[in-house]
């Protein structure tokens, strides 16, 4: 096993020239039946790290994963891509889990995906099963499930320990985008893989623009944030059911198109609304918690918190869930302090006053990140241990000027109306207090202080923030009752004295980010021309009845409407755009973008396109020099079938079957010993009757579920073959 053979699969069956973070260093663990833990953000490419080793060791791959949407989600992908892949959860009939099983025994699958509670049910049936056939890896995603010190705990992970026990010499891949130190530990530990290599590639979403506003007339700020961007796909979090469903109506009156997903509604109302969202029927999911671990939808573009995450893991896995394209998206909080004290009755762990001071710890550190003035991505990233130099000069704070004035007379007005109302108020009351309200919650004796509307010259949401500075320097506390009052410090008296300074920041308006959807090397993009590009991926997704993104990603389509491809070799050049996907989508998104280029008078740019991600040469060659087309036609020569070819050298069927087309072109493979004679037959008439503007999709629907891309391909290769030497 060598990492050049993964480099090919990386590239003919996913469609990447090359490996990023930590990848290729995890694979090659794996591949030398090492364990690992591999960490890497949301989006990062975790999923190759085992997925390629699968398909290069003899035997199943079987993935441990929590949710029954990551599955189908993960699958549906695979398949895509040529991969023999299947699942097994509860939403399966007993005859689909049967099928599953047989296809395992024939050793047909290559990767199977199981929630952690079925590889441990029926008094570990399920073990013995897996006894009995060759596992080659055991792969645990979202790992820091295990960890009760994590944000996302399940009891039923712990149960995973048991599997070095049952297959000791089965190498285990754990994998997460969260996990501090603690909850690493824990994965160590409960899986019983301590020698375990690990990998922590950067946490950092480059991609992702951070930025926090005041809750106060968050409605109103959301339907302004959201205005722009009504094509685009997003992520609302709500932190209560009945939140999710009223703002999700909300915005459905002001309209915009949007569902609400929560735990209270029905198992096929929140299938439903995830499917719509998924396929891009739906612009908008509001939901709550219990929406989005796994969920693969590349084209997110933003997610929007109305209340504020318990944790910074929570928040960081979340707010992931935008760009996993790596195009520019949008990360937004709405921030309260009142959100911190709410949430603080939910953070203690009954009976356990260790694990409540942490959950209490970790809460505080999400309110320190709602008001932070400097970096904020220079805050997440330290919060997981790793260090950036300077700021990052994309997020609201790197966009803001901070100014800071003397701010003595406002602080004493503040300190003194703290004094004068005896420490047993809190902040909101301060804040009407110092303005002069009106209201009843003014007790009559306080509206008699000196103090009393001071404060009516500075409007409620600069009084909130003076509050929260004075706070952070030190010249004010907040109890840690439930009903927080506002508190003295021994710096207080000073201030109030005239002996001592203070300085406030000055918020100036904040600068908008202009964001493109590609980075400032490429050339713009055919506007026009992705629209066309995502028609086409919408009507193939729902003949295949798939999410878009599984047919083609938004970042490749816009790489197709920058770069203009016009044959099948610059398609290949295209990020995401493999054998396998060239095969079955090709020809139709070539056509389309050679109309294009034609009516506008353009040509292609793929020229252009960055030569990192070019491979070297468009047939990649193992150490002898032999191009991997040349190797399995020798091998087909020697006796062997396409599928034993497909299995040894761990490509697809379809892959294979796109190698050996190459020499029916060339005259040196007849298409019958590819194809049987009435297919052959059959494939001819679809092929004349589709005509030019078919494509292999339209041929394939016409000819059903018997026939196979390679053949197709064979089929159009020998009229090839005829149509030159005519």
């Amino acid at each position: 096993m060598n990492i050049t053979r993964a480099k090919e699969i990386l590239k003919h069956q996913f469609g990447y020239d090359s490996f990023r973070m930590n990848q290729e260093a995890a694979i090659e663990a794996v591949l030398e039946k090492k364990d690992a833990v591999v960490l890497m953000p949301t989006g990062g490419g975790k999923s190759l790290c085992y997925q390629i080793p699968a398909l290069m060791l003899d035997g199943l791959t079987v993935v441990v994963s929590p949710l029954i949407a990551l599955m189908k989600d993960q699958v549906d992908a695979l398949v895509n891509n040529g991969v023999n892949a299947a699942f097994l959860n509860s939403s399966q009939s007993n005859q689909e889990q049967i099928e599953v099983f047989q296809r395992i025994k024939s050793g047909d699958l290559k990767l199977l995906y199981v929630a952690p509670e079925r590889l441990l049910q029926s008094g570990e049936q399920f073990i013995d099963f897996l006894e009995s056939i060759n596992v080659s890896l055991f792969a645990i995603d979202e790992a820091h499930c295990i960890s009760s010190w994590g944000h996302d705990f399940r009891p039923e992970y712990i149960q995973l320990g048991k599997l070095k026990r049952y297959f000791p010499e089965i190498p285990i891949i754990a994998l997460t985008a969260t996990a501090d130190k603690l909850v690493r530990k824990d994965i160590f530990e409960r899986l019983n893989i301590t020698r375990a290599e690990l990998f922590i590639s950067s946490f950092n979403r480059p991609n992702i623009y951070y930025s926090v506003e005041q809750k106060r007339g968050s409605f109103e700020k959301l339907l302004d944030f959201l205005e722009p961007r009504r094509e685009e796909s997003g992520i609302i979090y709500c932190l209560s059911r009945a939140s999710t469903e009223s703002l999700a109506m909300d915005l459905k009156d002001e309209g915009f198109s949007a569902l609400p997903y929560h735990a209270g509604l029905t198992r096929e109302t929140r299938q439903k609304n995830q499917e719509l969202f998924l396929n891009d029927d739906v612009k908008i999911i509001v939901a709550t918690i219990a929406f989005g671990m796994g969920i693969d939808k590349s084209n997110v573009r933003f997610v929007v918190h109305m209340d504020l995450p318990k944790n910074v893991e929570s928040y960081y896995q979340e707010t992931g869930r935008a760009g996993r394209d790596g195009l520019e998206s949008r990360a937004l909080l709405f921030f309260s302090w009142g959100d911190v004290i709410k949430l603080k009755g939910f953070a203690e762990i009954e009976n356990n006053q260790q694990q409540s001071e942490i959950m209490l710890k970790k809460l505080n550190q999400m309110g320190e990140y709602g008001d932070l003035k400097s970096c904020r991505r220079r805050f997440l990233l330290k919060y997981f241990d790793e260090n950036l130099n300077k700021d990052c000069a994309h997020c609201d704070n790197c966009d803001t000027d901070f100014e800071k004035f003397d701010g003595t007379v406002i602080a004493q007005k503040a300190l003194s109306a703290v004094a004068r109302t005896d420490q047993k108020m809190g902040l909101t009351y301060l804040v009407d207090f110092l303005r002069g309200s009106k209201s009843q919650k003014i007790w009559d004796s306080h509206k008699n202080l000196k103090t009393y509307g001071v404060g009516a010259d500075i409007s409620k949401d600069d009084w909130f923030e003076y509050f929260r500075d004075l706070i952070q320097q030190g010249f004010l506390a907040q109890t840690e009752s439930q009903f927080p009052a506002i508190v003295l410090t021994e710096t207080s008296l000073d201030v109030l004295k005239g002996e001592r300074k203070v300085e406030l920041y000055k918020i100036t308006e904040k600068k908008e980010e202009k964001l493109s959807l590609v980075g400032q090397q490429a050339p713009p993009y055919e506007k026009p021309l992705f629209d066309e590009l995502k028609t086409l991926r919408t009507a193939l997704a729902r003949k295949e009845n798939v999410p878009p993104y599984v047919i083609f990603s938004d970042a490749a389509l816009i790489e197709m409407a920058t770069y203009l491809p016009l044959s099948t070799a610059d398609m290949l050049k295209i990020s995401g755009v493999g054998d396998v996907k060239m095969s079955k989508y090709g020809t139709e998104f070539l056509a389309i973008i050679a109309r294009y280029t034609e009516k506008n008078e353009l040509s292609s740019k793929i020229g252009l396109k960055s030569k990192r991600r070019e491979p070297k040469t468009r047939i990649k060659r193992n150490v002898s020099g032999e191009s991997t087309y040349s190797i399995s036609y020798k091998m087909f020569k020697d006796g062997k079938s396409v599928a034993d070819i497909a299995r040894e050298r761990g490509f697809a069927v379809s892959t294979i079957e796109n190698h050996l087309a190459k020499f029916i072109e060339t005259g040196e493979l007849s298409v019958n010993d590819l194809v049987s004679e009435e297919k052959i037959e059959a494939i001819r008439s679809a092929v004349i009757e589709c005509g030019d503007d078919g494509g292999l999709s339209k041929i394939k629907e016409k000819l059903g579920e018997n026939f196979t891309y390679g053949e197709i391909r064979a089929v159009i290769a020998d009229f090839m073959s005829n149509y030159a030497a005519a």
